[in-house]
């Protein structure tokens, strides 16, 4: 197999527009990454009809093999087509350095295949593993960025010692790229390792250093291939909402030659793994798959687009009621299956006995010369605009047909260009909405491609935001706000204290941690527009942001047949 290079002008190629979210090129490409100033090539190989948003598994293969042939002899060009993964290859110049710079290299590898100039990934959720004499370079590179990777997998020896003072490196974002900075913190991280010789001074050191790492306690148990299956505490102190202890420490020790059937045995559990952005650093937790958890996954054609979406419904919520309905959006690049699982909103569902609807944006080219289907809410394509609203005006009907809807409550929130659009159905859908919650995103034409007229009902607003989100929020002292948003999110809410008559001076603000609220209530005390700014947080969103929207906002409001909004059962008396 022969690499290519990526289209120079990656928006020369055309979207399949019933599956608008699939990879444009399949196939091995060569990339290159900078190491320290200097470029470092590896190998992406796609498969075909791959969707996008889907884990990558960078491999670092043995000294000495030719990476273009190895990927097929090994199996590994198989794997990825059955596991529908982005895999990349990352061989070294000569030989693997126990020096540390090629750990670096396959951490920059990371920060690249991130950049989404020719394909998208799921975001974060990036596996390594190493092979032969690389397995110890891929043990340094996850050590140094231990809160990043999603696993480890290793199948060889390991040539050095894993000294246990070595720096962590963090990723953030800013302005939708990672960038890494010393850390100093433990981060759990699931590894396997494969090993012959379980005994030796450098393998019984890593294997403590990450059985320290993922808070492991008691005996090993053994199964699924593994001789030694070292389990984390299952008592979370940390958190119990933002993150599992579910990094374990798996050691299969045998003398066979690697092969694919290692991988794929691994994989069984590395590939349960997902690394989320919140509050604070990254956080693991197992995939919820939406199908595996119960959802309905449907998909209809509007405006010659083919469109998605999943329903959640709860088994309590029974045919002979009605029930409220709660729309939840991903941001910018994901999708409806990933936020399923970053939302944590079938978990939300069942305890509060609602539906939920998780629907998948459209289209839009993001970077000049780039790709056209990077899903963004309120997009466009080929210079035509394409109209969300009106898709979730279908979804709404279509989903009426077979459910007994709460018309009175109805909700909707999501996260980043899925906060813009939960933020738009107040704006231009107040016939359908009854409150909402953006996070980390306001409506802005600044961003949008698609404008609406505004509907004639003011519809409650709840924003949430971190106070690191590069999009949201300015480090200078606003001039009238007790808080300080972005420009371009001040502009969002500066009109929403006017439309709906707010004194901007009478303001309430309390802290519950991480979150400083400012509520602006109307004459009633009604609270008509809240900001939580959530403290250490960047452009992200985690999961009790779900729970706190529709805890202590959504479900607050409610509306009768004429449209009037109340408010724990008090109605809502409008300013003119």
């Amino acid at each position: 197999m022969e690499a290519k290079t990526f289209p120079s002008c990656m928006a020369d190629l055309e979207v399949d527009l019933m599956h608008p979210n699939r990879t444009l090129v399949h196939g091995l490409f060569e990339e290159h990454t900078l190491v320290h100033g200097t470029p470092r090539r590896f190998l992406t190989y796609i498969p075909e009809n791959l969707e996008y948003c889907q884990p990558c598994l960078v491999t670092a293969i043995p000294s000495g093999v030719h990476p273009e042939a190895y990927l097929e002899t090994s199996g590994l060009k198989d794997f990825a087509e059955e596991k529908h993964l982005f895999l990349h290859v990352a061989y070294p110049e000569d030989h693997w350095n126990p020096d540390g710079s090629d750990a670096d290299y396959l951490n920059a590898i990371y920060v690249t295949i991130q950049a989404r100039d020719f394909y998208i990934t799921m975001q974060d959720n990036i596996y390594l593993c190493g092979i032969g004499d690389a397995s110890f370079a891929a043990h340094q590179a996850a050590k140094r960025m231990a809160s990043e990777w999603s696993g480890l997998m290793t199948f060889g020896e390991l040539n050095g010692n894993l000294t246990q003072d070595a720096p962590i490196l963090h990723g953030e974002e800013s302005q939708g790229e990672v960038e890494l900075k010393i850390m100093g913190t433990r981060a759990q991280l699931p590894v396997w390792m494969r090993i012959s010789e379980r005994n030796s001074r450098e393998n019984c050191s890593a294997i403590a250093y990450w059985k320290e790492q993922n808070h492991v306690t008691g005996i090993a148990l053994s199964g699924g291939g593994a001789d030694e299956i070292w389990a984390p505490t299952p008592v979370r102190v940390r958190s119990e909402v933002n993150e599992e202890y579910i990094a374990q420490v798996r050691v299969a020790v045998g003398t066979e030659d690697f092969s694919v059937k290692h991988i794929e045995q691994a994989w069984e559990y590395i590939g349960l793994a997902r690394r989320h952005r919140g509050q604070g650093r990254k956080c693991l937790r197992y995939f919820k798959d939406p199908i595996a958890c119960g959802a309905v996954k449907w998909e209809k054609k509007v405006d010659g687009i083919m469109r998605t979406w999943y329903e959640y419904v709860p088994s309590s919520c029974t045919p002979d009621k009605t029930w409220p309905l709660v729309f939840v959006f991903h941001g910018r690049g994901g999708t409806a299956e990933t936020f399923f699982d970053l939302s944590g909103i079938s978990a939300l569902a069942e305890e509060r006995q609602f539906i939920a609807v998780i629907p998948q944006a459209g289209i839009y080219q993001q970077k000049e010369h780039g790709l056209r289907n990077v899903l963004v809410w309120c997009g466009e394509y080929q210079g035509k605009s394409i109209d969300d609203v009106k898709f979730i005006r279908e979804i709404y009907a279509d989903i009426q047909t077979r459910y007994g809807i709460d018309q009175s409550r109805v909700y909707a929130m999501g996260q980043s260009s899925g906060g813009m659009m939960s933020d738009v159905l107040g704006y231009a859908a107040g016939d359908i909405f009854t409150a909402v919650a953006p996070w980390s995103a306001l409506r802005s034409n600044d961003i949008m491609k698609t404008n609406y007229q505004p509907g004639s009902r003011t519809v409650p607003t709840m924003w949430i935001y971190g106070d690191q989100d590069f999009l949201c929020a300015s480090h200078q002292e606003d001039p009238e706000l007790p808080f300080s948003p972005a420009p371009s999110m001040r502009i969002a809410f500066m009109e929403k204290i006017k439309s709906r008559h707010l004194d901007i001076s009478r303001v309430e603000s309390w802290s519950d941690c991480p979150i400083t609220w400012y509520s602006f209530p109307n004459e009633q005390g009604i609270p008509m527009l809240v900001a939580g700014v959530v403290s250490n947080m960047v452009h992200a969103n985690y999961p009790e942001e779900s729970w706190i929207s529709y805890d202590q906002f959504l479900c607050q409001f409610t509306k009768d047949e004429e449209g009037n909004t109340y408010y724990r059962g008090k109605k809502v008396i409008l300013q003119s």
